[in-house]
């Protein structure tokens, strides 16, 4: 009783939560860039870099999940479909977490020792890369939030089907262009380590 009341009100509610959702995300990560928030340990260079690579791992899972969500909605498997895309978007928070503990306790590395057309192609992907990470999180959040409001027979009635399309589209760029430049950074080039840095408020 008590899910099927959470249920109708998310769904009545969809695009408002999906505001919330995405205000509470945007802030999390703009606070841990431009605040300094006593929740994060210092961290070493070693403990930045173990993150780096859990940061890869679990985009390079995310976008394999979200390749196969698309893969099985095209085949009609919604139950598959629906598991790909709720376990790409729990990786995603995972992502988030590990992100912020890495940005807010240890620091950022920039690539160094590239030729500049390596580094002028790494920081154009890291720029697409952030972008779509931006933007998609609206899409993804609503698209998530229809999909796990709705019926499949009721989805069909909704935007789901088209944000959706948009959301994943954006979302497996974003991803892949995220483990790209994490192997140009972390193996193909060198880097240079930033302790983290608060602006003063």
């Amino acid at each position: 009783m008590a899910i099927a009341t959470a249920r109708r009100r998310l769904r009545e509610h969809a695009l408002g939560v999906t505001l919330l959702l995405t205000v509470v995300g945007y802030a999390l990560v703009i606070g841990t860039f431009l605040v300094d928030l006593p929740i994060y340990p210092d961290l070493t260079e070693a403990q930045v870099n173990l993150l780096s690579h859990a940061i890869a791992v679990i985009n390079a899972a995310a976008t394999l999940l979200l390749v196969a969500g698309w893969y099985w909605i095209r085949r009609g498997e919604v139950d598959k479909h629906r598991l790909a895309m709720v376990g790409a978007f729990v990786l995603i928070l995972a992502f988030l977490v590990v992100y912020l503990l890495r940005v807010g306790g240890g620091g950022e590395k920039y690539i160094a020792g590239a030729p500049d057309l390596a580094r002028y192609a790494y920081l154009g992907m890291l720029a697409v890369h952030i972008l779509l990470s931006v933007v998609a999180v609206p899409v993804v959040l609503y698209a998530l939030v229809l999909g796990l409001s709705h019926t499949p027979a009721e989805l069909r009635n909704t935007a789901h089907a088209r944000v959706g399309r948009i959301a994943a589209g954006s979302w497996i760029l974003s991803l892949f262009l995220g483990v790209v430049t994490y192997v140009l950074l972390n193996h193909v080039y060198g880097y240079e380590f930033h302790p983290v840095t608060v602006l003063p408020v």
